[in-house]
């Protein structure tokens, strides 16, 4: 049997630190596999805001994100993991949630404590669900899971509710509730970054978003720290979205794109990358 998205992940965890930029469409997951990348990121708020032009505010729904990741999922042989919010409602839905996880061929998801309307983790405001209700769907979601190497990933925004010690205590009642890793959203300092890897002694999951709570620390550091994985979510949209501003103001100055064609994709490249000339032959 080919071995599965979360035992091709789980395997490369073993060999180190896994670095997954986010990609929201599937040409931009070619070009994090293209670049030589082993795993990749689906963002919620990526899927939000790229896609359907949406705050990350939970308003898609679990069939839209599951359509979304599931182009981003076949169009690349990398493991995925895939933001899966607030498992999109209560125990019974996560159930659902996972199953559908696993059937487009995602490694992995996280489920994070928020209440709804929930919003981007690095923002004030956010409210908590409880410890028990919290624990309810992350077992939910282990047990509804058929791939044994499946991963459950529980994320938890406690640090700007109930402070580094409040996420630390929700992460151990996450890890006894099964979860597999655990994500712990805008921790402050590289200190913190530290105590919550001494304290919490279980796979780790770092997000490295921009302008955003966090202090900025590479890949390699936070292998030094005990991290697992190392998540960039918007890195490449954000990216995109500042060069192509550029290219669409010199356009509608000069009126024409041939100033541009030496920054762009020419076309072989972008049939190169889809694999256009293999499905032609």
């Amino acid at each position: 049997m080919p071995t599965s998205p979360g035992k091709t992940l789980k395997n490369l965890m073993k060999e180190g630190i896994v670095a997954m930029p986010g990609a929201f469409n599937g040409i931009i997951a070619k070009l994090v596999e293209e670049t030589g990348f082993k795993a990749l990121y689906i963002s919620g708020a990526g899927l939000a805001n790229g896609v359907a032009a949406l705050p990350d505010t939970g308003l898609l729904t679990m069939t839209e994100v599951l359509s979304q990741a599931g182009f981003i999922t076949r169009a690349v042989q990398l493991p995925c993991i895939v933001d899966g919010d607030t498992g999109f409602g209560e125990p019974l839905n996560v159930i659902r949630m996972v199953e559908g996880m696993e059937s487009i061929g995602a490694a992995g998801v996280h489920i994070e404590d928020q209440q709804l309307p929930k919003k981007c983790g690095h923002l004030p405001g956010k409210e908590l669900v409880s410890l028990a209700k919290m624990a309810e769907k992350i077992t939910a979601a282990v047990e509804a899971r058929r791939d044994p190497d499946f991963l459950v990933i529980a994320r938890t925004d406690a640090r700007a509710v109930e402070g580094l010690e409040g996420a630390i205590k929700r992460a151990h009642i996450y890890l006894e509730a099964g979860a597999d890793i655990i994500f712990p959203e805008a921790l402050e300092s590289r200190e913190e970054f530290v105590q919550f890897a001494k304290e919490v002694k279980a796979p780790l999951l770092a997000n490295m978003t921009e302008f955003g709570k966090s202090p900025y620390i590479t890949v390699k550091e936070f292998e030094g720290l005990g991290y697992s994985m190392v998540i960039f979510p918007l890195t490449a949209m954000r990216f995109m979205l500042k060069s192509l501003q550029g290219a669409l103001e010199k356009l509608k100055a000069e009126g024409t794109q041939e100033g541009l064609l030496e920054e762009m994709f020419n076309r072989k490249e972008v049939y190169k990358l889809i694999g256009y000339e293999h499905l032609t032959e």
